[in-house]
């Protein structure tokens, strides 16, 4: 089996590169990722049973054809993920997020190749408690460029189906938690994790914290790509992946039981009208998955990761102010 994972060197892509050699053994992995955050610490020590190639290269522009020539399955990974700045770079956000899935999704179609396409459980927007995969078009509220892309682009993904026979499933993932090599800290939970541990405040939207939302562990992610690939789950639907909904405010009392002096801030974001509801996730779980993840693991192991942040920033600041006050430098 030969398997094409585009964005290989992100938040997931990282640990499922580490991971899939074990999970699929003898699997052809071919990785490509555009190097554009620059996490060439992504490939510092593969294991050696993995049968790699790295590829540097841009889905908007290389040669699609001849990368999915010769494979089985792509995961489509490559995306602009940040949603609360994807209002000042919409534009690039639509590129990237659907005409470069669009692109991807036709060569596989092209070279009856399946594809693992990763979508966003915020594409929802409803005011009823619980939302799943069988809601109306009028529960589908993106709140925001990111999420509006990738809704855009499951459309695009369901029209190929029909008209080119492309085998493809679709996994609305919720917001990603937990440790990988090419982990970033623009998501809740991590960059939460990040300001308690640096002595700074949490910086949590006005209207946010008692807002329910789905969140997704790491490693739940990682074994759903496999569970897809392992079963052959090419229908054609969509599913949600995510291990616990939860609110800003459990998350931070998690928080609290690791870090002294937690203080929260209250910001404006152009995500403001984002509306409280509990993701269903039973549609995947009814195919057998398992999803064995914790929010307060996920987090107590990134405080782990960090412990030693907190006393050195206080420390530097503290020396920081005693230069400013005697005037020295």
């Amino acid at each position: 089996m030969n398997i094409l994972i585009t964005g290989a060197l992100g938040h997931i892509g990282s640990q499922l590169i580490r991971d899939i050699p074990r999970m699929l053994p003898g699997a052809g992995i071919t990785l490509v990722d555009n190097l554009m955050t620059q996490r060439y610490c992504s490939l510092f020590n593969l294991p050696a049973e993995g049968n790699y190639r790295f590829i540097e290269a841009d889905v908007l522009t290389c040669d699609l054809d001849r990368l999915v020539a010769h494979v089985d399955i792509v995961v489509h990974l490559a995306a602009i993920t940040d949603a609360a700045n994807s209002f000042q770079n919409a534009q690039q956000v639509e590129k990237v997020n659907f005409v470069g899935t669009e692109m991807v999704a036709r060569a596989c179609a092209r070279h009856r190749c399946k594809l693992i396409f990763l979508s966003t459980t915020s594409v929802y927007g409803t005011r009823k408690d619980v939302v799943d995969e069988a809601c109306p078009p009028s529960d589908l509220r993106p709140q925001s460029p990111y999420a509006e892309s990738k809704l855009r682009a499951e459309g695009v993904l369901t029209a190929l189906g029909e008209t080119d026979g492309l085998e493809f499933v679709t996994l609305r993932f919720g917001t990603i938690f937990g440790i990988s090599p090419g982990m970033r800290f623009h998501t809740a939970i991590n960059k939460f994790v990040w300001q308690a541990c640096a002595g700074m405040p949490i910086t949590v939207w006005r209207t946010a914290l008692d807002q329910q939302r789905p969140y997704l562990d790491l490693q739940d992610a990682v074994r759903a790509i496999a569970f897809v690939i392992q079963h052959r789950w090419f229908d054609k639907h969509v599913y949600n992946v995510l291990t616990a909904n939860s609110t800003v405010r459990e998350i931070i009392d998690i928080i609290r039981m690791h870090v002294d002096d937690v203080r929260i801030e209250c910001v404006d974001t152009p995500i403001m009208n984002q509306l409280s509801y509990t993701v269903g996730r039973g549609k995947f779980e009814k195919l057998g998955f398992v999803f064995e993840g914790s929010l307060a693991t996920g987090v107590t192991e990134t405080i782990a990761m960090l412990k030693q942040i907190r006393t050195r920033v206080v420390q530097d600041y503290s020396k920081e102010s005693m230069y400013a006050y005697s005037g020295r430098r």
